[in-house]
């Protein structure tokens, strides 16, 4: 198995209508802290139907766009063209009981009140024809917002089985950490 990449991930879907509609908005929260591209911060977002990456260094930010979040299952089906790179300082802060706030040019998103914690662990997450194993401590979120020059995006997240003591509760607001993505032997 070889290590691909180390960090945390948090991400966010923000629909119409209360959480009930359509995709508005999508972002990616990244914090890398190893990787064969190196380390830092980058945010990728979707909204007005296109992709946009923001980092300090344009070649990791760009990996992560392309070798991961264009192929999550949150964005599958949507229109990806080539991504819009800005290099730009991302300001991350994380607090695994709070939620987390990323600054990156134009672009905050932040993901507050967590409402479970749970080791998820998938042996074959298929990231555009490639395999990967990932395990992560995911924490549903209750809240979530992505703002564009200030103003937020209309929307909310999704949530489930808040009242539903038999089944784990879901959001499309998350924090993702302890994160690691492997490559299967061979």
């Amino acid at each position: 198995m070889t290590v691909r990449l180390i960090g945390a991930n948090p991400g966010l879907r923000v629909f119409a209508d209360d959480g009930e509609g359509e995709l508005l908005g999508y972002a990616s929260v990244w914090r890398v802290d190893w990787s064969p591209y190196g380390t830092g911060p980058a945010v990728v977002t979707w909204y007005d139907q296109r992709p946009r990456v923001i980092s300090p260094s344009a070649e990791l930010g760009r990996w992560l766009a392309d070798e991961f979040t264009r192929h999550f299952p949150e964005v599958r089906g949507l229109p990806w063209p080539e991504p819009e790179v800005t290099v730009a300082p991302v300001t991350l802060e994380q607090d695994l009981s709070h939620g987390v706030r990323a600054v990156a040019a134009n672009v905050e998103v932040e993901i507050t009140d967590p409402l479970d914690r749970r080791l998820v662990r998938v042996d074959d997450f298929d990231l555009g024809g490639t395999p990967y194993q990932l395990s992560t401590v995911l924490m549903p979120c209750r809240r979530g917002v992505i703002r564009i020059d200030g103003t937020p995006l209309p929307g909310a997240p999704r949530l489930r089985n808040l009242d539903s003591p038999e089944l784990p509760v879901s959001s499309s607001a998350f924090l993702a950490d302890a994160e690691v993505w492997c490559l299967p032997a061979g």
